[in-house]
């Protein structure tokens, strides 16, 4: 079954290089739906509540991807579509890129109305007063950090647990996306999904970084940024991605981030200029790569895992 696995990521990896995000009733926006309504059945401003609710909401997309795994064993071709479907869902490299590559064109043109509105689809900032530099900073951080969060993370622990190892991650980022977040109201209840979503990504992050750095055009000068600088991000995994792609650019990120009411200052990676339009477009095609050779790690996982349970 584990080839059936490593068949069904390669498929749904190709169906989101092909197709991207489903426009329409995408299974992501559900579960969201649903975490929504727990939250409000559950929520009080303290951790243990948060951590019931973490523990319910990872726990059932784990426990039905099990169930899903332990009715396909004997059914390959059924197991590898199953995979591929959800492997499909969790992923979003293609929108990504895409989401990157538009940004850039805006820059291109010069029209910071259209990149400035373009923004939310990346991230939470506030782009009103960003100029192209700072619109070109936080296009390539945001491809940094997504490449991890949605392309080589979830399929990292695809290849290490296969279907329950897909669903539960995506839950988890999912939860942190919704309340691991600083604000008065998750403080103490988000914290569960907050460190969860931590933990999960330890790994993958720091895949992530050596990948980027490994298709850098200067490898020694992108190691450098990178060992140097992964860790002095407030985040234990965001920082090993953007250092990576600092490093990989030849450019300067970090710096002073608004958001919509409030403001954080992020200690400076990578050395050279900030980045522009063009460094937009080329952590595009950088995060492609590493997530080809995160496809290609998972699925060895999988045959590995077969290969040991042989012996």
């Amino acid at each position: 079954m584990n080839s059936a696995d490593a068949v069904g990521l390669a498929a749904g990896y190709l169906l989101d290089l092909t197709f991207g995000d489903p426009r329409r009733w995408h299974p992501v926006a559900g579960f969201g739906t649903a975490a929504g309504a727990l939250e409000r059945r559950l929520y009080r401003p303290r951790r243990r509540n948060g951590a019931v609710f973490t523990a319910v909401a990872v726990g059932a997309p784990v426990v039905a991807g099990a169930g899903l795994a332990h009715l396909t064993r004997a059914r390959p071709i059924a197991r590898a579509v199953i995979v591929a479907a959800a492997t499909w869902t969790v992923l979003g490299g293609r929108t990504l890129r895409t989401e990157a590559r538009t940004m850039a064109g805006h820059l291109e043109r010069d029209d910071l109305a259209a990149a400035r509105g373009r923004l939310g689809h990346l991230c939470g900032r506030d782009p009103s007063a960003l100029d192209e530099r700072e619109l070109a900073r936080a296009t390539v951080e945001s491809v940094a950090e997504n490449t991890s969060d949605a392309v080589v993370a979830p399929l990292f622990w695809g290849g290490v647990a296969g279907l329950p190892g897909l669903l539960g991650y995506r839950a988890a980022n999912t939860l942190d996306a919704m309340v691991g977040h600083r604000s008065a109201r998750y403080a103490r209840f988000g914290t569960a999904s907050a460190r969860l979503d931590d933990v999960l990504n330890l790994i993958p992050s720091r895949v992530t970084g050596l990948f980027t750095v490994a298709v850098a055009k200067d490898r020694r000068e992108a190691m450098r940024v990178w060992r140097r600088d992964r860790n002095d991000h407030p985040s234990p995994n965001a920082g090993q991605c953007e250092a990576a792609m600092a490093g990989a650019l030849g450019v300067r990120l970090g710096g002073r981030n608004v958001y919509f009411g409030r403001s954080e200052v992020r200690p400076f990676l990578g050395d050279g200029p900030k980045p522009s339009a063009a460094d937009a477009r080329r952590a595009a095609r950088i995060s492609g790569i590493v997530g080809a050779g995160a496809l290609l790690l998972a699925a060895g996982l999988r045959l590995a895992f077969r290969g040991a349970r042989s012996r």
